[in-house]
């Protein structure tokens, strides 16, 4: 019967053949399997919903359809206030043409676009957007507010949206437009986003990686657009996240935006083809700059894109002068004459189909290789500087200058000094078994001293046994015979040096 029953489990085939007694007690009529299900047409607001959940999957979607808007309108200063990665509040404010009057009504409705008139006007699309689904489907699924001004407009005009139409009042009448202050461009501000889907709402429970997604949106199009100021800042904080200024050019915002280490290791690439009707333009890195993470900015036709096959064949590309699992930084500008790219292909449109793709990547890598061979007769290695109490290696002293002593050896010389047997297994003193007297004795575990210092310490021990008598030296000394203790006590002929030299007796 496809509905819930306290009675069975249902699985169908039991409902039908064996379990109609039990189910009958429930009161619902079991459904044959044969008989299909009745087709029905769905309610608009849920059509609008499932449309809308298709275009703003997060608030980085809803950004880059904004911001799209926004360029297109010819901003020159763009600012994108967030709260809670954008799920709370989130605000876009230009500077650009704003909206009539007469359009606000209409303005959040499906389908509603001053950019496309018929079909045929898609092959030679040159704005970011063209559907008109953008604020429709930012007002299905939050509390949207627009408040702007045109240039001829005595004042600004703010309206709040909800499900695609104006907001109703306590009468259940449209709230029209009404006039307030305001500047030149348009201000959109989106709050609860997801409100009315719960559970979009909690798969989205992590702030800041939507805010790193927001900031991943900001950076892409900060670097492409010159002659744009964008801003990203967190609420309520004045420090920016993004910032780029209206007369820096491409290098400067790739430098505020990826930092020096990038912009100082970067390659022009400039390259034009009249047949497959293509320009290229972009920054790429040296072979002196790699990391582990690639950032590839990509735009085609001004429309920031993912092409799988364009990074696979950099990567392939840069594979040859760089280390295994390491990436490098490249921005490409791809210019594709609009009759031969497809952009209705993705409901987010970040994916595009363009006719002569193998040609137009043979044709990057063609480019990239060429600028990369000029650059590889030199890389550039970063060093650490020296300790003030570090001594260079051309400054140390030699083996016969080194002077003895007496400080210990440190693990770190001990560890390069160990001994390895021909498979690498090392080997430490401990293991060793002594077959030859003459390899070591009990006087390296002593303090080193001079041959001078050792004499005269000598001496002195053997002018102090002399003072001494027999009895105490008996004691003190445990010899084999009486021989020995007559060469000690008879030190007036034994020299100085022979002391120092002779093993035994300094053993003894």
């Amino acid at each position: 019967c496809r509905q819930p029953c306290r009675y069975y489990t249902c699985v169908y085939n039991p409902c039908r053949l064996r379990e109609q007694p039990l189910l009958a007690q429930c009161g619902v009529t079991p459904i044959s399997m044969a008989t299909p299900a009745r087709i029905r047409k769905l309610d608009k607001t849920v059509v609008n919903r499932i449309a809308a959940g298709e275009i703003i999957q997060r608030p980085a979607n809803a950004i880059k359809e904004m911001l799209e808007n926004s360029l297109d309108a010819g901003s020159t200063a763009i600012t994108v206030t967030v709260k809670q990665g954008g799920l709370k509040f989130l605000q876009i404010q230009d500077n650009g043409h704003g909206i009539n009057k007469d359009d606000m009504p209409i303005v959040c409705e499906r389908f509603t676009t001053s950019k496309l008139r018929t079909f045929e006007d898609l092959s030679s699309m040159t704005t970011h957007g063209f559907r008109g689904e953008a604020l429709a489907s930012i007002s299905y699924v939050s509390h949207l507010t627009i408040t702007t001004r045109t240039a001829d407009s005595p004042c600004a005009y703010r309206a709040k949206y909800s499900e695609g139409k104006l907001a109703v009042d306590k009468a259940g009448k449209p709230q029209q437009p009404k006039p307030c202050a305001g500047n030149q461009g348009t201000q959109i501000a989106v709050e609860d986003l997801f409100y009315n889907v719960p559970h979009r709402r909690r798969a989205l429970k992590n702030a800041s990686d939507e805010l790193n997604r927001i900031a991943d949106v900001m950076q892409r199009y900060a670097v492409h657009n010159v002659g744009a100021s964008l801003t990203l800042k967190k609420h309520g904080e004045p420090a920016a996240i993004v910032r780029t200024a209206v007369t820096a050019s491409q290098v400067d915002n790739i430098r505020a935006v990826y930092g020096s280490a990038i912009a100082q290791e970067l390659i022009e690439l400039e390259a034009k083809h009249d047949q497959l009707k293509f320009e290229l333009h972009g920054f790429v890195t040296n072979p002196n700059y790699s990391v582990k993470k690639q950032t590839f900015v990509l735009f085609i036709n001004n429309r920031s894109v993912h092409s799988a096959t364009i990074k696979k064949a950099i990567d392939e590309v840069y594979s040859a002068y760089l280390p295994r699992g390491t990436h490098c930084f490249a921005y490409l500008s791809l210019k594709i004459a609009p009759e031969n790219v497809d952009v209705n292909v993705h409901p987010t449109k970040h994916e595009v189909h363009f006719l002569h793709e193998e040609e137009i990547v043979q044709e990057l890598v063609r480019v990239l290789g060429e600028k990369l061979i000029g650059t590889n007769t030199s890389r550039t290695f970063y060093t650490q500087q020296l300790l003030p109490t570090a001594v260079a290696l051309d400054d140390q002293p030699t083996p016969s200058q080194k002077k003895p002593s007496t400080s210990r050896t440190t693990s770190s010389s001990k560890s390069s000094r160990t001994k390895r047997d021909a498979d690498g297994k090392a080997i430490y003193d401990h293991d060793l078994v002594r077959t030859d007297a003459t390899s070591q004795s009990l006087l390296k575990f002593m303090k080193k001293a001079s041959s001078e210092q050792a004499s005269s310490q000598v001496a002195r021990s053997f002018s102090q046994l002399k003072q001494k008598t027999t009895t105490e030296l008996a004691v003190e000394l445990v010899l084999g015979d009486n021989d020995d203790d007559d060469d000690i006590a008879d030190n007036d002929d034994i020299d100085d040096d022979d002391i120092a030299d002779n093993d035994d007796i300094a053993d003894n």
